[in-house]
């Protein structure tokens, strides 16, 4: 039995090479198929087919759509320099076919890329009407490909949403969905995404988006997953977050253009992925991609943006940002200072030749970039070595448009000048007069809260390190502490208000948590005699207080002592620096009459039982008393 089966395989196959012996493989593999069913039905009917059956099956039913020949028409429609070339093939002796009509529609928006006006004469004229008819009446024999261009093309003609024509086109699209190949649902995201969304067509887009995440394994290569990121990340969390882990996977093969748009589109959703940020960095670092000026602009951006700081990759945006400095405008010198204040990296060759750059460029300088510099030279205390003429600038041109600026943004850069030690008598009577500040007070926005604890500051400025300041100031009521919900204790807090509990013994001897009428808050405070022995703070006057308590004066040689935490988020990256922010906090602390006991966190971490906890605090204390008496 086995035997005739093989017989007649044989014969058969012999049979299908003789009738079409130069058919492609793609034809071979079909009529296989077709021998494969006929050989099954041989096994299971009694009457199997003869060979001449074979020959009636081939000449009955065609195998595939050959596509066509290029014809004439196809000429004119790829060399066609005018809409109205192409509209002239529907009154030619032309017999369009399916995807010829289409390829007009397509070919059309290119041609009115950059002539607006015949764009919306187009849609009224008549030739049109019947083109975009015929192309409906044959969508459903239009190929894939062409589909889904004829998509993109009939979006950005601009039809309206309510067209019938569109409407078909989107249906037979949604109905397809799931026999495109992958590039074509990346074709349609890259293209049509944002028209969908303008269109209401809400339903296929997100049908679009599903079978996009389904089928997420099937990218192969490290376009399709930058395009995706870029067009469609933003759409779906849950593709997103597919096309990161496939970002891990191929991030070896991308190019350095590549790397960029991943970071600038992970800044732009401020999606902080850590793995694929060290991933992206470490091919930064390792391979030697030539960065044009653009592209440094661009990681600069997206490093601060998401607060990502990687050494080594900051070091070589440094090196070569310094390399094309004269190159640069003074904005993008201003996009440079801002994104390293914001990862509150400190590089002092660069902010050097960033002043420097500047300076030499005076004329060419915006207020706006002025502004942005002045900020981030604020967040990092950053004082240039040509600081007298860099502050004369800064002074020259608020001097006149102070006053014309965004009442947040005047705040901002007077508190800014504060930090730096560079603010004027006049500067500090805009921000303090009682017309400018009172749209601040009462507040409940957190911006109004910053804006108001920056008001204070300024404040005190005023009162303790401008003594020729003859005011105005704020009223004692803006100076109160603004209520908050308390912030979760970090352990350098928690263990510190430990240690000085176990130190003080007792609460008459200490305060925690201190709210001063300066704007800032004491960890803690306590007062020495001059034998350095704990005073009961409740006795003696405290004028630093919102509402001063105490009656009897601080006794002769007594020291009060202000207790200031620095956490790793005060300091600049990898350094021991503070920020402006905190530099600003310490020096008011100062003027204020406190001796300052600084305990920051890289210290404070070597400390491991309670007994060397105390000690250090108390050698703190120590020094603290010694340095005042030495000055």
């Amino acid at each position: 039995m086995a035997a005739r089966l093989v017989k007649h395989c044989m014969c058969l196959l012999r049979e299908t090479t003789r009738l079409v012996p130069t058919m492609a493989p793609l034809c071979q593999l079909r009529l296989a198929g077709a021998t494969h069913k006929t050989l099954t039905s041989s096994v299971t009917s009694p009457s199997s087919p003869s060979p001449a059956s074979l020959t009636e099956l081939v000449g009955k039913e065609q195998v595939f759509t050959p596509y066509p020949e290029h014809q004439e028409a196809d000429y004119l429609i790829e060399k066609a320099t005018r809409p109205e070339q192409l509209l002239e093939l529907l009154g030619a002796d032309h017999s369009l076919h399916h995807n010829q009509a289409a390829h007009i529609l397509i070919r059309l928006p290119r041609l009115l890329s950059e002539k607006p006006k015949e764009k919306a004469l187009l849609l009224q004229d008549a030739r049109f009407q019947r083109l975009v008819h015929l192309v409906n009446s044959q969508i459903t024999s239009a190929w894939h490909g062409t589909l889904v261009k004829l998509l993109r093309s009939l979006y950005t003609l601009g039809l309206p949403a309510t067209s019938k024509e569109l409407q078909s086109v989107e249906q037979e699209v949604h109905w397809r969905l799931r026999r495109l190949k992958y590039k074509h649902l990346v074709f349609l995201v890259e293209s049509c995404a944002s028209y969908m969304k303008e269109q209401h067509s809400q339903e296929l887009l997100a049908e679009l988006l599903v079978h996009l995440e389904r089928r997420w394994t099937e990218i192969d290569d490290s376009r399709t997953v930058v395009t995706l990121m870029v067009k469609a990340g933003h759409l779906s969390e849950s593709l997103m977050n597919r096309l990161e882990d496939k970002c891990l996977e191929l991030v070896e093969q991308f190019g350095p253009d590549e790397l960029r748009k991943v970071l600038v589109t992970l800044a732009a959703q401020n999606r902080r992925s850590v793995p694929l940020l060290r991933a992206v960095s470490y091919h930064l670092v390792q391979k030697p991609f030539p960065l044009t000026k653009g592209m440094l602009l661009d990681l600069a951006y997206a490093y601060g943006k998401l607060n990502f700081h990687q050494t080594q990759v900051s070091q070589r945006l440094a090196a070569d940002l310094l390399s094309i400095m004269p190159s640069l405008t003074p904005g993008e010198v201003a996009r440079c200072a801002k994104s390293f204040a914001l990862l509150k990296w400190l590089n002092l060759p660069l902010f050097e030749a960033f002043t420097q750059h500047l300076l030499n460029r005076a004329q060419d300088l915006s207020l706006t970039h002025l502004c942005n510099m002045l900020l981030a030279f604020a967040r990092l205390n950053f004082r240039p070595e040509q600081e007298e003429q860099f502050f004369s600038l800064v002074h020259e041109r608020l001097e006149s448009t102070l006053g014309s600026l965004e009442p947040v943004l005047q705040v901002d850069l007077v508190w800014a000048l504060c930090v730096l030690q560079q603010v004027r008598d006049v500067e500090l009577q805009a921000v303090l007069d009682a017309g400018f500040h009172t749209q601040f007070l009462g507040g409940k926005s957190p911006k109004d809260q910053s804006t108001l604890q920056k008001l204070v500051h300024i404040n005190t400025t005023a009162r303790l390190e401008h003594p020729e300041y003859k005011g105005p100031l704020l009223p004692a009521s803006a100076v109160a502490p603004i209520p908050s919900a308390p912030d979760k204790m970090t352990p350098l807090q928690k263990e510190l208000q430990d240690a000085l509990k176990a130190l003080l013994g007792s609460a008459d001897r200490g305060s925690l948590e201190v709210a001063t009428q300066y704007g800032w808050v004491l960890d803690a405070e306590v007062l020495l005699d001059a034998d350095g022995q704990f005073l009961p703070l409740r006795d003696f006057v405290a004028p630093h207080l919102v509402q001063p308590s105490g009656s009897q004066p601080l006794p002769p040689g007594a020291k009060r002592l202000a207790f200031l935490r620095w956490e790793f988020p005060n300091f600049s990256s990898r350094s021991k620096d503070l920020l402006g922010r905190f530099v600003l906090a310490r020096r008011h602390v100062l003027a204020a009459g406190f001796l300052v006991v600084d305990v920051p966190y890289y210290e404070w971490l070597d400390l491991k039982s309670e007994w060397q906890k105390g000690a250090y605090l108390k050698d703190k204390m120590r020094k603290a008393v010694a340095e005042e008496l030495a000055k």
